[in-house]
């Protein structure tokens, strides 16, 4: 009786186990998944801000969009 609860003992721990580490990965992947998620939202920050600058004075939008779209990208490299 003793080895079989001792099992069954064994058996919960190993269960609990393979829980954790599922959760573990989870936890990875959900990590990885809000650092994409904040790159997204700095790039979309970014591009909200030339656009403002771009914006800004112009009566009417005479926007060149290769112009901004490498005010962009120099933005996003520094």
């Amino acid at each position: 009786q003793t080895e079989q609860e001792l099992k069954e003992v064994v058996k919960r721990q190993e269960e609990k186990m393979l829980q954790l580490i599922d959760k573990s990965g989870e936890v990875m992947r959900l990590t990885e998944e809000v650092s994409q998620l904040k790159r997204s939202l700095q790039h979309a920050e970014t591009r909200a801000k030339v656009l403002w600058e771009e914006m800004q004075g112009q009566e009417k939008p005479k926007v060149d969009a290769a112009y901004v779209q490498e005010r962009v990208l120099l933005r996003q490299e520094v």
